[in-house]
C-alpha cells in the first residue's frame, strides 16, 4: 500500500487532509456537473424540474450505494487486506468487487426500468411530471453500469491510498458529463435534442469514460495491487466478505433516501412549485454528500489500515478527526445558505412560489448541515471498521422520526411546509446524536479480541 506505514504513524490531521483534498476536488467537480445539471432541465420549465426532483433521488441512491455503500465496503476490504500485508487476498477482493458492481448494477436496472412507473407514482408523480421524471430514469438506468463500475474501481484505487489517480480520472469523466448533457439536453450541432434524458445520457457517458480510464490504471499501472480480472478464479466467499458489509451499510443509504422521498411525497401535496422548490432545496443535501464524501473516503481507507495493522485506538482518532472536519465543512456550508439563500434558490428558477420554498427549506435546516456532515463521515468511517450497525440504525431512527411527524402533521389542517423542514432538522440531529454516541461508546471495538 502507498506510504503504509507513513499512514500509520502520521500525523492524523495533516494525513486526512492531504487524502481528502483530491476526493474534495474531484466530488466537488461532480457537484457542479449536477449543479449544471439542474440548471440545463430548468431551462425546459418547472414541469422538467418537478420531474427531476422525483428521479434525482433515485439518481443519487445509486450514486450512494456504489460509491459509499458498496463502495467504502470495498475501500475498507481492501485496505484491510493491504494493511495486514496481504497483496494476494487484497487482489482477490478487487477482482470480486469488479464482478459484485456489474451484478448490482443489473439488479438496478431491473428495479427501476421494470418498475420505474410505479416507483414514481407512489411518490406523487402523475402526468407530464411523471413522464418527465421516466424520461430521465429509464435512460439513467439503462446505462447505469457505467456508475457502478466507476465507483467500484474508484474504491479499489484508494484503498491502495492513490487518492489522486482516483480524483483525476472522475474528474476527466465529470467534465465529459457536464458536456455531454448539454449537448444532449439542447440538441446542440448534430446531436438529438433529447430533454432532460439528455442529463441522464449525460452521466451514463461520463461515468463510463471514468470506468475506463481507471480499469487501466489497476490493470496496467497500479504497483499495490493488480487487477487481474481473468487469472483469478470466481468464488462466493470474496463477494461475501464485502457484502457482509455492505448489504448492512446500504440500509444507510436506503434510509437516507427514504428520509427525502417521504419528505418528497408530502411535498407533492402542496402542488408542483412547491414540489420543484424543496426538490432544489434538498438537492443541496444530496450534493454536500460528495464533499463529506472526501472525508469519508479518506477516514475509511485510514480506519480500514489502521484496523488490518491492530491499531484500533488510532484509529479511533482517525474517524474522530475526520467527522469533526466534514462537520466544519458542512456547517459552514449551511449556514452560508441559510444567510443567503437566494444565492441557491435563484440559479434554477425565476417563479417566486418555487424560490420561497427553496428559501423555507434552507433557512430552517442549514443550520444543521454540521450534525449531518459529521454523522455521514462517522458511517464512513465504519465502514472501515467493518462495523456498521450502529451507523445504520441511527439513519433508520432518523426516518422513523421523519415519517411519524409527516404523519402527524398530516392528521392536522394547518400544517405549513416550515413545519415539514423542522422535522427533517429534527431527523438529522437525532441521526448524529446516536451515531455518535455509539462510537464514542465502544460500537467498533465489540467483538475484537
Amino acid at each position: 500500500m502507498a506510504d503504509r506505514s507513513a499512514f500509520l504513524t502520521a500525523p492524523i490531521g495533516p494525513t486526512i487532509v492531504r487524502l481528502a483534498t483530491p476526493n474534495m476536488i474531484a466530488m466537488f467537480v461532480t457537484l457542479l456537473t449536477f449543479v449544471a445539471e439542474a440548471w440545463y432541465v430548468g431551462q425546459l420549465g418547472t414541469v422538467s424540474l418537478a420531474g427531476l426532483a422525483l428521479a434525482f433521488p433515485m439518481m443519487m441512491l445509486t450514486m450512494m450505494l456504489s460509491a459509499g455503500s458498496i463502495g467504502g465496503s470495498i475501500t475498507g476490504a481492501v485496505a484491510q487486506r493491504l494493511g495486514a500485508g496481504n497483496r494476494s487476498e487484497a487482489e482477490t477482493l478487487a477482482v470480486h468487487a469488479v464482478l459484485l458492481t456489474v451484478l448490482l448494477a443489473a439488479v438496478s436496472a431491473l428495479v427501476f426500468v421494470g418498475g420505474g412507473g410505479l416507483i414514481y407514482s407512489v411518490l406523487g408523480g402523475s402526468g407530464a411530471v411523471l413522464e418527465q421524471a421516466l424520461a430521465y430514469s429509464d435512460v439513467l438506468f439503462y446505462g447505469c453500469v457505467s456508475v457502478w463500475l466507476a465507483n467500484g474501481l474508484a474504491a479499489i484505487v484508494r484503498a491502495t491510498g492513490q487518492m489522486k489517480i482516483a480524483a483525476k480520472n472522475l474528474v476527466a469523466g465529470s467534465i465529459v458529463q457536464v458536456i455531454a448533457a448539454a449537448v444532449l439536453i439542447f440538441g446542440l450541432g448534430p446531436f438529438p435534442n433529447m430533454g432532460i434524458a439528455g442529463a441522464a445520457a449525460g452521466i451514463v457517458i461520463g461515468q463510463a469514460v471514468a470506468s475506463a480510464l481507471l480499469l487501466y490504471y489497476l490493470m496496467a499501472r497500479c504497483s499495490e495491487l493488480r487487477l487481474r480480472l481473468l487469472a483469478i478464479p470466481i468464488k462466493l466467499a470474496p463477494m461475501a466478505a464485502i457484502l457482509k458489509v455492505g448489504a448492512l451499510s446500504s440500509v444507510n443509504s436506503f434510509c437516507s433516501l427514504a428520509a427525502i422521498i417521504v419528505i418528497t411525497g408530502f411535498m407533492a401535496r402542496h402542488g408542483v412549485d412547491v414540489l420543484a422548490g424543496y426538490g432544489i432545496g434538498a438537492r443541496l443535501e444530496f450534493l454536500i454528500i460528495p464533499l463529506i464524501f472526501g472525508f469519508g473516503a479518506a477516514s475509511t481507507a485510514l480506519v480500514g489500515v489502521h484496523f488490518g495493522a491492530g491499531e484500533i485506538k488510532r484509529a479511533h482518532r482517525v474517524g474522530w478527526t475526520a467527522a469533526l472536519y466534514s462537520a466544519g465543512l458542512t456547517g459552514l456550508i449551511g449556514v452560508l445558505v441559510a444567510i443567503f439563500p437566494d444565492l441557491w434558490a435563484n440559479l434554477f428558477s425565476d417563479v417566486e412560489a418555487v424560490r420561497a420554498a427553496c428559501r423555507a427549506y434552507l433557512q430552517i435546516v442549514g443550520p444543521f448541515y454540521a450534525f449531518f456532515g459529521m454523522a455521514l463521515c462517522l458511517y464512513f468511517a465504519s465502514l472501515g471498521s467493518g462495523r456498521v450497525l450502529w451507523p445504520v440504525l441511527a439513519v433508520i431512527l432518523r426516518v422513523a422520526v421523519v415519517t411519524a411527524g409527516c404523519i402527524y402533521l398530516s392528521s392536522g389542517e394547518s400544517a405549513g411546509i416550515e413545519q415539514f423542514y423542522w422535522l427533517i432538522a429534527v431527523g438529522i440531529v437525532t441521526q448524529a446524536f446516536v451515531t455518535g454516541a455509539a462510537v464514542k461508546l465502544g460500537a467498533w471495538t465489540r467483538g475484537l479480541n
